[in-house]
């Protein structure tokens, strides 16, 4: 067994269980779930978009049901569902879930991945051996100068990890294995997911809210220790099609009107320094043309639409809108069309109303020593999602850094504090109803 003791210490006045004994059983888990090529893909029709995301679902509800969580299956489309009874005399404890997705990134090979352990992390740049090309430096990774000591898991090179969001499964089903293990931890009826589809923004297609049952959730599938992320981008998408006028090129002059053109002069005229993803951080918002689609007589510019207020977003939408109207103004023959439709909203928008479910995972971290801090995702997450649905949905930390990517890594020490996170939640839970 790879697994490992947890060295978190629980002061006793809050009841807290020394837990310096319990042997792990993430990074076992973690090992074999990665073996499983469960990459999704964005140009499917199914769902979910590619079937072999289900064979790790079947190992996952058989492990589930060896935890003793007799209802653990999975439905049509993927979901793989189970539910922790409630083990606490308290009536009004409320049903708390957490989720995590099964399916990796559609931008790197999933396949025969091979997972590298560099145990007693000495500090500085990581090669990986199948490709001395690859490499995981400390600029671009700054959170491995906090991981001297630590084992950190790594791909070899040839693919990507898996972390995302394997490292969650492997988690919350730690998370299950020690609550089940240990009956004198007291908690309300907790409900796990574990869903198809996420990184193809599809995760939550045909996820039953009144049916997995759950008053707050928490997806595990965040980056830095401690996060607790609470709020992601509003999102729009936004076509902007720019017409001309065809004819024979041959009997052309003074009557075609090339749209390509048209749509050219306008994206030249984007922003070069400011608005877009390559030039923005932080809370910043972007504009970004995705898809050029087009011919003489109609071309269309597909943009994103990012900010974080719904306003930023109008702002944004008017700028494309006068420009694309400004362009058009110089070819009398032409004209435009827009069309705007929704995307997402910042799920802080959601949770803002449910304090709990953020003072509660940040009280779980203090507990176990670990600084706790909100954050903010420049991007959208099944949670923000889930949130509009009826279930308010934050993210935390399952410690996984560079997704996307042959760079990805994860530290298995971060894991068991995500372990103990989902544990500590629960027990807040059940203490504060």
């Amino acid at each position: 067994m790879l697994s490992s003791k947890n060295t978190l210490f629980h002061a006793s006045q809050h009841g807290f269980s020394i837990m310096n004994d319990y042997q792990h059983t993430c990074l076992d888990r973690f090992l074999t779930y990665v073996k499983y090529d469960t990459q999704s893909d964005e140009n499917s029709k199914s769902f979910p978009s590619t079937e072999k995301q289900k064979v790790l679902g079947e190992a996952l509800v058989k492990e589930l049901k060896e935890l003793g969580l007799d209802d653990a299956a999975m439905d049509e489309w993927g979901y793989v569902t189970a539910t922790i009874p409630a083990n606490t005399d308290k009536p009004n404890v409320p049903v708390i879930g957490f989720i995590a997705h099964m399916d990796t990134s559609p931008e790197v090979s999933g396949a025969d991945v091979n997972p590298i352990l560099h145990e007693n992390y000495e500090g500085g740049d990581i090669v990986l051996p199948a490709d001395n090309s690859i490499v995981i430096t400390v600029e671009d990774n700054p959170d491995l100068a906090e991981k001297i000591g630590e084992t950190i898991i790594t791909a070899d090179g040839t693919t990507l990890l898996g972390a995302d969001n394997k490292a969650g499964i492997a988690e919350i089903m730690d998370a299950a294995n020690y609550l089940v293990s240990h009956p004198e931890v007291k908690h309300g009826v907790i409900r796990i997911c574990f869903t198809p589809d996420e990184e193809v923004g599809r995760g939550t297609e045909h996820f039953d809210v009144e049916k997995f049952g759950a008053k707050y959730a928490y997806t595990v599938d965040g980056e830095q220790l401690g996060s607790v992320e609470n709020e992601t981008f509003c999102a729009d998408s936004m076509t902007i099609k720019f017409k001309g006028v065809n004819i024979h090129p041959g009997f052309a002059k003074g009557k075609l009107l090339n749209s390509i053109k048209i749509a050219a002069d306008f994206i030249d005229k984007l922003p070069k320094d400011a608005l877009s993803p390559e030039t923005t951080e932080d809370m910043q918002g972007y504009v970004h043309p995705y898809v050029l689609n087009g011919g003489i007589e109609e071309t269309s510019v597909k943009f994103l639409i990012r900010d974080f207020e719904e306003q930023g977003l109008k702002e944004k939408e008017n700028f494309l809108q006068k420009l694309a109207e400004e362009v058009v103004a110089r070819y009398p023959k032409g004209s435009v069309e827009t069309d705007v439709e929704e995307s997402y909203r910042n799920m802080r928008y959601v949770l803002d109303k449910h304090p709990r479910v953020i003072d509660y995972a940040m009280e779980a971290m203090k507990r176990l020593g670990i600084e706790p801090h909100t954050g903010s995702i420049r991007g959208g997450t099944d949670g923000a999602r889930l949130s509009y649905m009826g279930l308010p949905c934050p993210n935390i930390f399952a410690g996984e850094h560079s997704f996307h990517s042959k760079r990805e890594w994860i530290s298995v020490q971060d894991m068991e504090k995500a372990v103990m996170t989902i544990v500590e939640i629960a027990k807040v839970w059940e203490e504060r109803s």
